[in-house]
């Protein structure tokens, strides 16, 4: 039987198997600390989940529109416009099954085969293999360490062709949780207004941000051009708890909107009507519990940095946004560990499942082959014991 070429080409998430493999272990009785999945570790706020309930015991289980709910769309705009100084009707405003969805209808309703995608490395793997999905053709753009990862108009010249039809931006970024400033956005706007290309920004990290010299701003924000000719990706999982829920949302030119509306109907026919409920009372409702979550997060974040920076043989950056330590293992190469020479990222991500029992993503999939990143989405305690062990691996290598 011939099954899809294209599916077939389709890579499996690695987060996701590497979770799998830790829950393995943990069922065999190991004491499996994990720092791959890219979700925080706190519980929906109660208001939140109270919404559900309510729309349960009033029925509320019937479809919705296509596009989501009216008033769900009408607070994303009023969201868009308080937090990122964006104005859109809710006609603009498209309610999906997850930010991962969103993302991939925003794709699906612009690309044409052979279309092509640039993608700044490092970038979260999902993005190459949903450009794939839509039919595109991916262009990697990699960027230094040396420069803060950052994505400069010089790259994109070099890369830009007659078939480029978007840019995929992150801010603040995941896997390295640097945040993109006003001139660096800039510089991207004006590339993408004079080729007239697309941005997809995704936003979905945009409440978790630590430095206090740096703020998010939405491209979008930019002017009219840039306005025109961006796709922008948030929800509600990271910002509040919610990755289960699976809401996102993009905010778009209406002619956008309108596609993946239209695609959407036919797809899923509408986004989970009780997850709608929920999504609007996180948006509308008290935003303390986003703050609480973001102090947590900012203290493990200086915690696992701190202690990164003083071990041997690793190099990191101190993450400005998001909840990922993002760390080049370039050093360790040549050591040997218990024998076993170390030659890539993710010969050291098996070992360090394997003999430390710390579940890590190796970074190949996210186009930067000696790293590996860490979720510090998780107790400080996981932390402290994670780091230990990791600091205990290094320490031990010939």
């Amino acid at each position: 039987m011939n099954l899809s070429e294209k599916a077939l080409g389709i890579k499996p998430s690695s987060t996701l198997s590497i979770t799998e493999k830790a829950g393995v272990l943990r069922k065999e009785g190991k004491d499996v600390i994990s720092f791959s999945v890219g979700e925080p570790d706190f519980d929906t706020p109660d208001h939140i989940k109270q919404a559900a309930i309510e729309a349960i015991n009033e029925g509320f289980t019937k479809y919705t529109p296509a596009a989501g709910m009216v008033e769900l769309r009408q607070a994303v705009a009023k969201k868009l416009k308080e937090d990122n100084g964006l104005d859109y009707d809710y006609t603009q405003i498209v309610i999906n099954n997850g930010a991962k969805h969103s993302l991939i209808n925003a794709l699906m309703a612009i690309l044409n085969p052979g279309d092509e995608v640039i993608i700044p490395a490092p970038f979260w793997l999902s993005y190459a293999e949903m450009v794939r999905i839509a039919g595109g053709r991916l262009v990697i753009v990699y960027m230094r360490k040396e420069d803060g990862f950052t994505l400069t108009t010089e790259e994109l010249e070099r890369v830009y062709t007659e078939k480029t039809k978007a840019v995929i931006i992150t801010t603040p970024s995941n896997p390295t949780g640097m945040i993109m400033t006003r001139s660096q956005l800039q510089d991207i706007a004006d590339f993408a207004v004079e080729k007239d290309i697309i941005v997809i920004s995704d936003e979905i990290y945009e409440k978790l941000i630590y430095s206090k010299d740096k703020k998010h701003i939405s491209i979008a924000s930019l002017g009219k051009e840039i306005y025109d000719r961006t796709i922008t990706v948030n929800g509600v999982s990271k910002s509040y708890a919610m990755t289960g829920w699976r809401i996102g949302y993009t905010a778009s030119p209406l002619n956008i909107a309108k596609l993946m509306s239209s695609m959407q109907s036919h797809m899923t026919s509408n986004p989970n009507s009780i997850a709608q409920k929920a999504a609007l009372a996180a948006l509308t409702g008290p935003q303390v519990c986003v703050e609480a979550m973001r102090l947590q997060f900012e203290k493990r974040r200086d915690y696992i940095y701190d202690r990164v920076v003083k071990m041997p043989y690793v190099e990191t950056l101190k993450p400005e946004g998001a909840f990922y330590l993002f760390v080049d293992f370039e050093q360790t190469y040549g050591k040997s560990y218990k024998g076993t020479v170390l030659e890539s990222a993710a010969q050291i991500g098996k070992l360090l499942l394997e003999e430390k029992y710390i579940a890590v993503v190796p970074c190949a999939d996210f186009g930067m082959p000696s790293y590996i990143r860490f979720s510090y989405a998780t107790s400080m305690e996981n932390i402290q014991k994670g780091m230990n062990r990791l600091e205990e691996f290094l320490m031990e290598l010939k």
